[in-house]
């Protein structure tokens, strides 16, 4: 990301919603948001297999793992707007596991992108799969969209969830609600 070209484009965002940017409060707001915005997308600039980084170990274990509200932010690829909220890992190993604080890792890699809810949950999904070649892979995200609570709708109470669930959890409507009610109960 260039620094100073985003500097100046928040310079005539500034000029065009009819603020003058040579304000005291303003002028150092350009580069402000350059930095915050560099920050809210470095997961274009992260490679999944350095995050990973080796952190997969051979472990005959074949029962659910599950990470269960990890926190994420992310920006909405149609209005650049923040949502939140948590997602919802679990998987079942076929013989790899991974060390627990990658799947939050995994996690921020895909939010921290202009995102769609449904995508950065797929992503996850598919990653996990394409790295453990387990037996399952579930993951659910529930987020508040600020597009659908600042504008458009304003309805400051919805909440979306979206789904990926590969392999048995698909497949077994049995493992599929085990996941399901174990993210439902309560933390410790």
């Amino acid at each position: 990301m260039d620094k100073n070209k985003t500097k100046n484009l928040i310079t005539d965002l500034l000029v065009q919603i009819g603020e003058d940017p040579t304000r005291e409060g303003l002028l150092t707001t350009p580069k402000r948001v350059a930095e915050a915005y560099e920050f809210l997308t470095k997961g274009y600039n992260q490679d999944i297999e350095e995050v990973i980084n080796d952190a997969i170990f051979t472990e005959k274990y074949d029962e659910m793992v599950l990470v269960k509200n990890i926190d994420f932010y992310s920006m909405c690829e149609h209005h650049m707007l923040p949502f939140y909220g948590k997602v919802h890992v679990a998987y079942i190993p076929n013989g790899k596991i991974v060390g627990l604080s990658k799947i939050p890792r995994i996690v921020d890699v895909f939010a921290r992108r202009l995102q769609v809810q449904e995508r950065m949950t797929q992503q996850i999904a598919d990653t996990l799969d394409k790295h453990l070649q387990p037996i399952g892979v579930a993951v659910v995200s529930e987020a508040y969209h600020m597009c659908m609570m600042m504008r458009g709708v304003e309805k400051q109470n919805s909440s979306a969830t979206s789904s990926a669930m590969l392999g048995v959890f698909k497949d077994d409507a049995r493992t599929r609600s085990e996941f399901l009610n174990l993210i439902s109960t309560k933390n410790l």
